[in-house]
């Protein structure tokens, strides 16, 4: 057998083992656009089916919304389909600049940089921005970008234990030989939709002399007040030194992400970080579309307000129902099932019912934490929460796990 024939079928061994598992990642195609319902060919080969969308990033329902598709269309006339080139050579337009000038005063910051998304913001910003010389100390929930990121960065690397802010204080006092230590944080947590203690962070930030990181991509558009994020929500507008986030959920859906912060932070980044030099600027037709966006949600607050709406009424239903949450007051709303076999199937039922969810296990989510995520958008009318849950609670009947706890569930599936 030739060397190339042995690794094929390693790793084809290696992809029918997982298939065995009954974890096996299998894609579903969406033949609409992204909504509250969608059309879904699943399994590949199959009819499509008419669906209820309940774990979509389109938390502001915007994705399809007419006058940013206008928008788009009219980036895309007016200044081309792609750059075909990285931002410092030839591949930055006006409308770049723009909207980098624009998410900084939606912000409160006082510079922004655009990224082609906001994974290649947080592979970049650590290792632009900090040295051997500095420390790290993320929360240990932090989102797997910010992880990778941080790998790339030649700083000392330390954690604190989830939104443990004695534990953090610990970590500050422990590290004030170093030249600059940063705490590093999501804003919401992506997989368990709680926020970070951001007012208790920024006063060790400045008890400590500490520098304060935030990605915020799953709460910039609709958290706070007026939709600013978690400094708005928590009262440190203005107070965080860099903020990271996405085009790519509330604002639009389609692509793309930021550096905002620190106008010296800010620049280090333009100078130094990898993927903003070697990859392609953001194209058009995305940035005209994010600028309606921003014009958008800085006229009203309605969407987001609906979003808000949503989410506390879906969380009230699950609870009612008997299935055990992630607590929380976020759009991320986790239906905790802590069997990875148990989501694949619960989401495979629920599709079944024409409710579209996806199943989180290892390595998305801890081992034993196992979950269907669900996540509400302004897209979602009430009739489609009621709809939905009604499919929860068959599934949930089907599976016997209604009205059970962490620990009869555990118990339940390990047997």
């Amino acid at each position: 057998m030739s060397f190339s024939d042995t690794v094929r079928h390693s790793y084809q061994s290696d992809i029918e083992g997982i298939k065995t598992t009954g974890l096996f990642k299998e894609e579903r195609y969406i033949h609409s656009p992204q909504s509250s319902e969608i059309e879904v060919e699943f399994p590949v080969g199959s009819q499509t089916k008419k669906c209820i969308n309940i774990c979509s990033n389109n938390y502001l329902g915007l994705s399809s919304h007419p006058e940013v598709i206008a928008a788009a269309h009219a980036g895309l006339d007016a200044r081309g389909y792609g750059m075909s080139s990285v931002r410092f050579i030839c591949g930055t337009q006006d409308i770049h600049r723009e909207l980098e000038n624009r998410l900084s005063e939606f912000l409160g910051t006082e510079d922004t940089l655009l990224f082609p998304s906001c994974m290649d913001a947080n592979a970049g910003f650590f290792e632009a921005c900090l040295n051997e010389q500095d420390v790290m100390i993320a929360d240990r929930l932090v989102h797997a970008s910010i992880v990778d990121g941080m790998r790339l960065c030649k700083a000392m690397q330390d954690t604190y234990k989830h939104s443990d802010m004695s534990h953090l204080e610990e970590k500050l006092q422990e590290h004030q030989d170093k030249r600059f230590r940063m705490v590093i944080t999501d804003g919401v947590f992506s997989m368990d939709g709680d926020m970070a203690k951001l007012a208790e962070i920024v006063a060790l930030a400045e008890k400590y002399k500490a520098m304060v990181f935030v990605d915020d991509s799953h709460a910039t558009g609709f958290i706070g007040k007026t939709g600013r994020g978690t400094h708005e929500h928590c009262g440190v507008f203005g107070k965080i030194d860099v903020i990271t986030t996405t085009l790519g959920k509330a604002l639009g859906g389609a692509s793309g992400g930021c550096v905002s912060g620190r106008r010296e932070l800010v620049e280090m980044c333009r100078q130094r970080a990898r993927p903003y030099l070697f990859s392609n600027a953001v194209a058009p037709v995305i940035v005209g579309g994010a600028l309606k966006v921003l014009d958008l949600i800085s006229t009203t607050t309605e969407r987001r307000d609906k979003l808000e709406w949503n989410a506390e009424y879906w969380r009230g239903l699950l609870k009612e129902a008997g299935f055990d949450l992630k607590e929380g007051h976020t759009p991320i709303v986790p239906v905790m099932l802590y069997d990875a076999k148990l989501a694949q199937d619960f989401a495979r039922d629920l599709f079944d019912e024409g409710v579209y969810a996806v199943g989180f296990f290892f390595p998305v989510v801890p081992k034993g934490q196992a979950r269907i995520r669900t996540q509400l958008s302004a897209a979602h009318d009430k009739h489609h929460l009621d709809t939905a849950i009604e499919a929860f609670k068959k599934v949930g009947k089907k599976h016997g796990i209604l009205g059970l706890g962490k620990k009869e569930l555990v118990a339940k599936f390990a047997a």
